[in-house]
């Protein structure tokens, strides 16, 4: 492949966004999605995107933001974002995105500030509407196995290619050579048994960028999405904003009972509640009938719950939370810069610290926007291309341990969490057969079709392995991460960061 400026890994909304600025600047970029297009989990996204009303507005989207993270936002970064994104409404109105023009509420919101496009199609109609618009060039089907270093910084990937290497047994790697790579791969929610989102949710940049020397950041915060039917398809947060009631097996509101705002509490309270009366009384219901119009407002939803042979038309849906959306990540600067040159993240694979403990409803497509533009551009100020380069080692674990590692993680690390189990899942996690390979075996290695699995398993052990760590490590209850072990929230409000093999506790940023 040729030379580029920009390599970018991942094709949702950070992604594209990001091509789109960088080809704007005139500059040579290539789009690696992993999987066909429209790909990654915008796609899967149906609320839509958060944006300020206006400047007084701007202080109670903060106020909200702040108090969901429950005290691990860092406030300037929240605040440097949401500045900012007017100006990209105003962008994406201007490419004929055919937002609605009345905004809704969702969860943890105290105003109705989120924009759809589509009714519960948010996410896919925004992904598409960019796609349409990037000249660059987009390859569909290609894996990044390894990043590629030299003097001292990332210049390129070496991926795995769809086509076959025409020789049985050998795979087809391919060297990609570029003056900066961009990460913006997704999150790692395929770590757990049920997820509401795609196959592809491995944790493949974070794992690459560890691996390179970058910091990862407080991975025990993963967000379970409180109201997912049986499959794990996600019934939209906008339509507990709408007038939808969760109900437990006798056919009881329990939400008021625990939280004032009741089913518009942050995500971490109702998906806690939820667990625990179903664990009380069997099942838990979301009764969508309050719903002006249903089937046209939330028609996925509705299509969704039929595919399962239930009418929501008709009667409440079982619902359980699952696991959604990863706060944690790969640390980033303002700009989206790893501390390592030549490296660059966006979206749900970067800890930029306006999430905290607890993502608020529609701020990730948010955040994907403007720090997918914010990352290309920084990237583009940083490009050198080094005639020297290696492709780091890459790491297999054999697919068949997948499933045992979901179901660990599920038990252990789920929507509530005890020290017994973190430690025990830890043990078993940090046994499992790893196998480091240099590229040249890998490409001789014999998995074939195989191989991506083998690849994915790898980066979801790693991740798994941190993750446990972190959630023994924090004794203490805070947004998405409850300890029933310890209950209350800690005084004092920190970050955990991994990098290589040292685990450290830094104090938040105010």
């Amino acid at each position: 492949m040729p030379r580029v400026d920009l390599l970018i890994l991942g094709a949702g909304v950070a992604g594209v966004y990001a091509a789109l600025a960088a080809e704007e600047r005139g500059a040579k970029v290539l789009l690696l999605s992993k999987d066909p297009l429209p790909s990654g989990s915008t796609p899967w996204a149906q609320g839509g995107v958060a944006f300020p009303l206006d400047e007084e507005d701007l202080e109670a989207h903060l106020r909200d933001t702040l108090r969901a993270g429950r005290g691990l936002v860092e406030e300037a970064v929240a605040r440097s974002i949401l500045q900012e994104a007017p100006r990209h409404l105003e962008k994406l109105l201007s490419l004929g995105l055919p937002f609605h023009p009345e905004p809704t509420r969702e969860g943890g919101h105290s105003r109705a500030r989120v924009r759809h496009l589509g009714g519960d199609k948010s996410g896919l109609l925004l992904l598409k509407g960019l796609l349409s618009r990037l000249r660059a060039q987009v390859l569909e089907g290609y894996m990044a196995v390894s990043l590629l270093v030299g003097e001292g910084r990332v210049a390129g990937a070496l991926v795995l290619s769809p086509h076959g290497s025409g020789q049985p047994g050998r795979a087809n790697l391919v060297e990609v050579r570029a003056g900066a790579v961009l990460l913006a791969t997704g999150g790692l929610s395929r770590l757990f048994p049920v997820t509401t989102n795609p196959p592809s949710s491995t944790g493949d940049g974070m794992a690459l960028a560890y691996r390179t020397g970058a910091t990862l950041r407080d991975l025990e915060f993963v967000q379970f999405h409180p109201t997912a039917l049986p499959d794990g398809s996600l019934v939209s947060e906008a339509c507990r904003g709408e007038g939808a009631l969760l109900l437990n097996a006798h056919g009881e509101r329990f939400m008021p009972r625990y939280d004032p705002l009741a089913e518009l509490a942050p995500r971490d309270v109702v998906a806690r509640f939820t667990h625990w009366e179903r664990e009380r009384t069997g099942a838990v219901y979301l009764d969508l009938r309050p719903i002006p119009h249903l089937e046209r407002r939330f028609p996925t939803v509705v299509a969704q719950a039929r595919a399962l042979g239930l009418d929501p038309l008709k009667e409440p849906v079982p619902v359980a939370p699952a696991a959604h959306y990863a706060m944690g990540g790969v640390k980033t600067d303002l700009q989206g810069f790893t501390g390592i040159p030549g490296l660059y993240v966006a979206g749900e694979v970067a800890s930029t610290g306006f999430h905290g403990a607890n993502r608020l409803a529609s701020n990730s497509l948010l955040e994907g926007l403007v720090m997918g533009e914010r990352a290309a551009l920084a990237a583009l100020e940083d490009l050198a291309y080094p005639k020297a380069l290696e492709p780091l080692p890459a790491y297999l674990l054999d697919p068949v341990h997948l499933k045992a590692l979901q179901d660990r993680m599920g038990q252990a690390a789920g929507v509530v969490r005890r020290g017994k189990d973190l430690a025990q899942a830890l043990a078993h996690v940090a046994h499992l057969p790893l196998e480091e390979v240099t590229p040249g075996a890998l490409e001789r290695s014999g998995w074939g079709a195989h191989l991506r699995q083998a690849l994915e398993a790898s980066n979801l052990a790693l991740l798994g392995r941190l993750l446990l760590r972190m959630a023994l490590l924090r004794e203490e209850s805070r947004g998405a991460h409850f300890r029933e072990d310890f209950p209350q929230e800690g005084k004092e409000a920190y970050h955990l960061e991994a990098q290589g093999s040292e685990l450290r506790r830094v104090p938040t940023v105010v």
